[in-house]
């Protein structure tokens, strides 16, 4: 498994960094939107479609909305804020699991909600690569979810006691997620002094990136909410080792649009 994961992870690694960082424009748009669209594809499998031919229909249904929503950026506003709202609505939908689940058991319902977490996830980190630094601030918000869980995983071994949401996911602790927001938080903190920002310039970033956290953890969560649901360990095994694409960006679909409001209500870049 750990051969498994290293290979993958070595071919995984370039990709990702020339996609991210190297394409631009509509090249970059159709890179995110390909990612999006086989995590539609492992979604439609949560959500109750289990033949290929319905799983395929609603992976083009979410292309079709990207390729909408491309064609009219003046949408991107309102997308990102039922995007916050759903987020905000997830977390006490994964608090509540299971009985939350009567709200969310139809396939219907969990297709749509499908959508609130992939399609505004493209749309964040297309406003970010427009916005000023657009490499900078999507280096940013992975760095805040990869810091995010390295100090969860190492502080949830070594201290976890007190179960997060024990429903969703056993292995998950608030000591975790305590150690998860200090790492993240202290590299928030060493940019800001490192870029000398102004005292109340780094108290706001030290805020959003505690609540970009917050939120991704949320993602996470979320996601294990509903593999558990449909009794499946892996969104899909097209990544050997890692499971699914699902489960590489079930954080970043939360953190990255509410990375992105925080910063439009900063004045960093235009709706």
């Amino acid at each position: 498994m750990l051969k498994q994961r290293i290979i993958t992870a070595l071919f995984m690694l370039p990709v990702a960094l020339a996609g991210f960082f190297w394409l631009q424009g509509g090249g970059f748009a159709l890179f995110i939107a390909a990612v999006i669209c086989v995590g539609a594809w492992e979604w439609a499998r949560l959500a109750g479609c289990l033949a290929q031919v319905q799983r395929l229909g609603y992976a083009a249904l979410v292309a079709g909305l990207l390729l909408l929503l491309y064609r009219l950026p003046q949408l991107a506003g309102p997308v990102l804020a039922l995007a916050v709202l759903w987020w905000l609505a997830a977390i006490g939908l994964v608090l509540g699991y299971p009985s939350s689940s009567r709200l969310w058991r139809t396939p219907a319902v969990r297709m749509l909600i499908g959508l609130l977490i992939l399609v505004p996830a493209w749309q964040g980190l297309l406003l970010l690569k427009q916005w000023p630094q657009g490499n900078s601030l999507i280096m940013a918000v992975m760095l805040l979810v990869w810091g995010a869980d390295i100090g969860a995983y190492f502080s949830g071994k070594r201290f976890g006691r007190r179960k997060l949401a024990v429903a969703v996911s056993p292995g998950k602790s608030w000591e975790g997620f305590y150690g998860g927001l200090a790492s993240s938080l202290l590299l928030t903190l060493l940019a800001g002094l490192y870029f000398d920002w102004a005292a109340r310039d780094l108290l706001l970033a030290l805020l959003g990136a505690a609540l970009v956290v917050a939120i991704s953890v949320v993602g996470d969560l979320t996601e294990s909410m509903f593999k558990r649901q449909a009794a499946i360990k892996d969104s899909s095994n097209l990544l050997p080792g890692h499971g699914g694409v699902l489960d590489r960006i079930d954080s970043l679909t939360a953190a990255v649009p509410m990375f992105a409001v925080l910063l439009w209500l900063h004045g960093w870049g235009a709706l």
